[in-house]
């Protein structure tokens, strides 16, 4: 059950980044890309099958829309708006990892 629980938060992650990337040209869209993202990252439990899974799917994305189109342009733009969608990834990234929760100790 948590696999299936974290392909469907690793998709809804994936299909938040792609509404953040297409939206961050727009202020009100960044603002309300982010905070949605960061909302949701918030609200799912830490671990590695939800939290987790879901900044794994929006880094990726992001990552992956980062590179260069055929036509040699960008779908980040190298703005303030742009190096804001970056950050907001590295900072997910950190939280989710930093609020792992510890394993268990292992008895004799």
């Amino acid at each position: 059950m948590r696999v299936l629980a974290a392909a469907g938060l690793l998709l809804v992650g994936a299909v938040t980044a792609v509404a953040t990337v297409a939206l961050h040209d727009l202020w009100w869209g960044l603002a309300l890309a982010s905070v949605a993202t960061v909302w949701t990252t918030l609200a799912l439990p830490a671990g590695w099958w939800s939290r987790l899974a879901f900044v794994a799917g929006w880094v990726a994305v992001v990552a992956w829309l980062t590179f260069p189109r055929a036509e040699g342009d960008y779908l980040i733009s190298q703005d303030v708006q742009g190096y804001a969608v970056l950050v907001l990834g590295l900072v997910l990234l950190v939280v989710a990892i930093a609020t792992l929760p510890r394993p268990a100790p292992r008895g004799p």
